[in-house]
């Protein structure tokens, strides 16, 4: 007597068990084939405004030399948790253009050349010694 097996055989691979491959393989479903997936298109990357300056998350621009000032101030606020004017200095770039302080992992990105204008800006401001 022999017994029919209606279950496919398997066969054995590094990713573990698998069903062995058939001899009719399934046609594809008609109705996939006539509706292709469309593809995945990024969004266009924003344009600068006009002004010569970058601008924050809010839409201002930051390239006067009030605010310059204004944040090289602001960065002193941080001194009482570390006298180092490159961290302030980020952290209130960062606070203007994203409107919050970093978080611990905070890897956003900041412009680079308002930062540098800050930094340059507290350190000509700082007493020599």
């Amino acid at each position: 007597m022999m017994i029919s097996r209606s279950v496919p055989p398997v066969c054995l691979n590094r990713a573990g068990l698998i069903p062995a491959p058939l001899d009719n393989p399934t046609p594809p479903l008609p109705h996939l084939e006539d509706h292709p997936v469309p593809s995945r298109q990024d969004p266009p990357d924003p344009q600068p405004p006009a002004g010569s300056g970058t601008t924050n998350s809010q839409g201002q621009e930051h390239s006067g030399s009030a605010l310059i000032e204004q944040l090289a101030l602001e960065s002193r606020q941080f001194d009482g948790t570390g006298a180092d004017p490159e961290r302030n200095c980020w952290l209130v770039v960062h606070r203007h253009h994203h409107g919050v302080l970093p978080s611990e992992y905070d890897i956003r990105e900041i412009p680079e050349d308002l930062y540098l204008a800050v930094l340059a800006a507290r350190r000509a401001s700082e007493p020599a010694y």
